[in-house]
């Protein structure tokens, strides 16, 4: 079965990420998510379900009423940071999926 574009859209992102902690020395990426209504969220991991232009991110929770996981559409995306995970004051770490 052929790979759907998000499937390469969310393995060329994690790419793209480890490629960045390995040239910066760092064991994770501090990665940030921003929506097109300007929502932010520190990403803890993505994962290219349920397909069908949506991607699930997985944020690290700041507030208890803050959801684990949200499901968004590929095109709300505006834009994603990536920064060494040690310049920022008490955050987490970008979590690669295993390899295959």
């Amino acid at each position: 079965m052929a790979a759907s574009p998000i499937d390469e859209f969310v393995a060329a992102l994690h790419r793209q990420i480890e490629r960045f902690a390995s040239e910066h020395g760092v064991e994770q990426a501090h990665v940030e998510i921003e929506l097109g209504d300007g929502a932010r969220h520190v990403l803890d991991s993505l994962a290219p379900a349920p397909g069908f232009g949506f991607i699930t991110i997985r944020q690290h929770k700041r507030e208890d009423d803050e959801p684990d996981e949200i499901v968004v559409p590929v095109g709300f995306i505006r834009r994603i940071e990536l920064s060494h995970a040690e310049e920022k004051a008490q955050s987490f770490g970008f979590s690669l999926p295993p390899p295959d």
